[in-house]
């Protein structure tokens, strides 16, 4: 097994808030290669792996792009998706985004298409925030998160497609978030903030080996969507920037996230399903979720968040092999009185985390309505959580585990766990109100609503054998040449 360390600074904040991110690679020995991440380049030509291939190819440069970092290309990026989507029945397009500073507003993609970004291409987002359209909210939530009305489009948006791919060598999509982040904390937003990228009501999605850098808000955003891959993906923020989390799977089914690498200031993967009594409404789970080979670096926030907009209900999410440094804590539910929903069938596998506040991390409690008419007996449905095979070292506490009185969190399983606690931990490593389950081998000892079972049961907490579908997809190999 090889490492490598990347260091990188974030230019975005002033100096007072410039952070070095220190992301921790593990390489070939522990994650066994990744196929998404082959990219063979000769002059004039690449190849890379994807869910579909192309028959027809363009460049921006071919619409009039100009990548000078000055020059706005919004027209030219919307000119190459609108002539391309011709070719949607005759084996699909792909555009090539070349090296050089690519200065867009908000573009819509189409469907069998994919947009590849060179390794030094980087799309820029436009920082007149007047040229960003403003759409209805998502019907999940009733409201917008920064502010009640709409929301600012994402930069790279898509809506009702099929087959959509975004990938490339490494480039980068950089969200020039400081403006937007500056309005959010000065109370100046009319909408809420956009995202990098968000699709809607679609099927058949890839996201891989590209960067996303400084978004306004929300990286990725798959949301009322189903068969999406994310493999390979880099996301930077500034760990004090406001919501800016990595990957958020909403109302999604059949998705695989995995080889990811985040650093933001808000959780790293936050899995949801809508808002209150709007998400009880729309009643669409997120469900068959696989997330794998996480790295994640979040010092405010959470590797794993399942909610806590959850109330269409998550179910049936698979997490091994994570690794989680100087975060806050490593899986954390979020939830509360007026969400309703159900969080139920969780497996989590083989992490490693080193610096923590909470390992494992329930809310009850957690606020953040959507507005004054959601229902006090929307109360959420909890079980079957399970965890096993975890290292932990410099952790604050272990555990802090909160059901709702009346309403117990049942069926949490911990196994196999090893929690280091730091010189000045809390002297009570573990606090547990309203909920039940069971433990065995875990040091330190756990609360007495999670009675030890003995070490001949530490392989009693489940994790599924069969394999969803999004795991058999198998990649193929695309070209491009250059014209």
């Amino acid at each position: 097994m090889s490492i490598k360390v990347v260091v990188r600074s974030s230019l975005a904040y002033p100096m007072r808030e410039m952070i070095w991110l220190i992301v921790v690679v593990m390489l070939v020995g522990s994650m066994g290669g990744v196929n998404g991440r082959k990219v063979k380049s000769v002059e004039g030509s690449f190849e890379y792996t994807a869910m579909n291939c192309r028959g027809h190819s363009a460049s921006i440069t071919d619409f009039g792009g100009v990548g000078d970092g000055k020059t706005l290309n919004t027209r030219a990026f919307q000119e190459a998706v609108n002539k391309l989507s011709q070719y949607g029945s005759d084996g699909g397009a792909q555009l090539f985004v070349p090296a050089g500073q690519w200065l867009t507003g908000s573009f819509n993609l189409t469907s069998h298409f994919t947009l590849y970004l060179h390794k030094d291409a980087t799309i820029l987002a436009s920082q007149d925030i007047n040229t960003w359209p403003v759409i209805d909210p998502l019907p999940s939530y009733g409201h917008g998160r920064d502010a009640a009305g709409g929301r600012y489009i994402s930069l790279i948006f898509g809506t009702n497609l099929t087959d959509v791919i975004i990938t490339g060598d490494n480039g980068t999509i950089d969200g020039q978030g400081l403006l937007w982040w500056q309005k959010f904390h000065g109370k100046k937003l009319k909408y809420t903030r956009p995202y990098l990228f968000e699709i809607m009501y679609s099927d058949t999605i890839q996201v891989s080996n590209v960067t996303f850098l400084n978004s306004p808000s929300w990286n990725v955003h798959p949301v009322y969507s189903s068969n999406i891959l994310m493999q390979g993906i880099t996301i930077l923020a500034p760990i004090k920037s406001p919501n800016t989390d990595g990957i958020n799977p909403d109302s999604c089914s059949y998705t695989k996230i995995e080889d990811t690498y985040i650093v933001s200031g808000d959780d790293c993967v936050a899995v949801k399903s809508g808002w209150d009594e709007y998400g009880i409404s729309y009643g669409m789970p997120t469900q068959h979720l696989i997330i794998r080979r996480l790295t994640c670096i979040s010092p405010y926030s959470a590797a794993i968040a399942l909610g806590s907009e959850m109330s269409g209900g998550i179910q049936d999410v698979r997490a091994e092999d994570i690794v989680a440094i100087n975060t806050e804590s490593a899986v954390r539910i979020k939830t509360g009185v007026g969400r309703g929903g159900f969080v139920k069938d969780i497996y989590v596998k083989g992490m490693t985390l080193h610096t923590m506040k909470w390992v494992f991390w329930i809310t009850g409690n957690y606020g953040s309505h959507a507005d004054t008419h959601w229902d006090p007996k929307a109360i959420p449905v909890i079980e079957n959580i399970n965890y096993q095979d975890v290292v932990a070292e410099n952790v604050t506490m272990a555990a802090r585990l909160e059901g709702i009185a009346g309403d117990t969190f049942k069926g949490i399983c911990i196994s196999n766990a090893t929690i280091g606690m730091r010189v000045k931990a809390k002297k009570v490593p573990w606090t547990c109100t309203d909920i039940e389950g069971v433990t065995s081998g875990v040091v330190p000892k756990p609360c007495d609503l999670l009675p030890d079972q003995g070490e001949d049961k530490i392989g009693m907490c489940t994790f599924p054998q069969d394999k969803l579908e999004i795991d058999n997809v198998e990649l193929k190999k695309c070209s491009y040449v250059t014209p």
